[in-house]
Parts: structure tokens; sequence; C-alpha cells
């Protein structure tokens, strides 16, 4: 398990874990995906001698809390007016500073020596400590390592809704795939789509990490467009 010291915003919590351990309240703890709810709910719940629930909503973690009245919860949401303690755990892209040092600690735990590509340590880092180590297990198992991104989100450079929407689309299906790796059940989960739904996005803006390139086709809201009725460049030939 890996040490709390190390988890992301340590230096401002960290100084008042003791005080949170000894008091009579219920803890709640919650914060992005993969940022280490778990781990430290956990580490907490033992050093109070309570039990541990990971809440699926903040309805039923007070259910919860109220047979269990000093236990620790760990949850996605804040507790809103619940009367507890609460301990937001901040994500990588707020104390990037914490990615080397944790780095270090998932590669000694997979038995990795040596320098690690620097990559790997490289925000954007969605899914915070999971993705770290989904990162590293990748490049141990597969030798694939995270590639480059675009910086920052498209330039609207057109007039129209219809085909500033279709470059969003483009950027975040890329984004989507790299982060990824490929993957394109993980893609679509990111994405919040089905997978057929992203086979016909691949389809018409292609596939950056397996190099495949575009049909360009373009949906109905953008053909139906007339270019003449503004200055927006045709999207076709970006």
């Amino acid at each position: 398990m890996l040490s709390l010291a190390l988890l992301p915003g340590f230096a401002q919590w960290g100084a008042h874990l003791e005080e949170l351990i000894a008091r009579p309240e219920a803890l709640w703890i919650h914060g992005p995906v993969g940022s280490g709810v778990s781990t430290l709910a956990a580490e907490l719940a033992a050093r109070r001698c309570v039990a541990m629930h990971e809440a699926a909503s903040t309805a039923t973690g007070a259910q919860w809390l109220a047979s269990e009245p000093r236990g620790v919860v760990a949850a996605r949401s804040a507790p809103g007016q619940l009367s507890c303690l609460e301990l937001r755990l901040p994500g990588l892209d707020e104390h990037p500073e914490a990615i080397p040092a944790l780095l270090a600690a998932l590669a000694a735990e997979e038995g990795l020596a040596g320098e690690l590509p620097v990559s790997l340590g490289a925000l954007p880092c969605p899914g915070n400590l999971r993705e770290l180590r989904n990162r590293l297990l990748r490049w141990k198992l597969l030798g694939q390592s995270p590639t480059s991104e675009q910086a920052g989100p498209p330039r609207f450079e057109a007039e129209d809704l219809a085909t500033n929407l279709h470059a969003l689309e483009r950027y975040l299906l890329h984004q989507a795939l790299r982060r990824a790796y490929g993957n394109r059940v993980e893609a679509a989960l990111r994405l919040g789509v089905s997978r057929r739904q992203l086979y016909l996005l691949i389809r018409r803006h292609g596939d950056p990490v397996r190099g495949e390139e575009g049909s360009g086709d373009l949906p109905h809201r953008v053909l139906k467009r007339r270019p003449a009725q503004n200055s927006s460049p045709d999207p076709g030939t970006r």
C-alpha cells in the first residue's frame, strides 16, 4: 500500500491527520476517481478502529452512518449537509509535484528498476493514482507509453455552431483514444458513448493511436449548412 504521505495534497491535510483520527465525529472522504480516497479511508478507519464504507451516493452514505456514528466513508461526492467531518482529496492536476514520488513508489511495487519514461508522468492524468498505475503497467507489460496530445482545445474559426461542434467532436475523440492507449472500450467509457457510436466517430475522424485516417464523412448538420451563408471555412478542407 502506498504511503499516505505520497497522496496529493498531503502537505495540507496531513498535518491534521492525528486530530482527524481522534475526533468523535464520522469522517467523510471524497475526491476525484482514483485519487486515493479508498486508500486513505481504509487507513483512517483502521487507525480509528471503526468500519469503512464506500458510498455510491450521499444517500447511501448517510444511511450507513446512522448506524456507524464514528465510521469512515469513502465517496466521490461531498457529504452535503450531513453532520460529519469532511476531507476532500485533490487530484494530481492540482498537485503535479506529487507525481515523481508516486511513480517511483509504484515502480518499486512492480519491481521496476532504472529510469522511467518522462511521458508516464505527463499531465493530463485522468484517474489520478489509478491512471498512473495503469500507465506503468502498460509500459511494463506492453511497452506502451502515452502519446502526445494536441495542445489545448481546437481553434474555433468558423461562425456556425455545426462546424465548431464537428471540430470539438474530433478533438475529444482523439483525446479519449490517446488517454486510453487505443483501448476502444475504455475510450467509449471516457466519452460516455456506446461502442457503436464510438466506431461511427472513429470512421468519421480516424484513430491517431492506430494511425487510421478518417473517412471525411460529415454529419448531416454540417452538410446542410450552406457555405454562402457565412464566412465559415469548409470543414472538409481542414
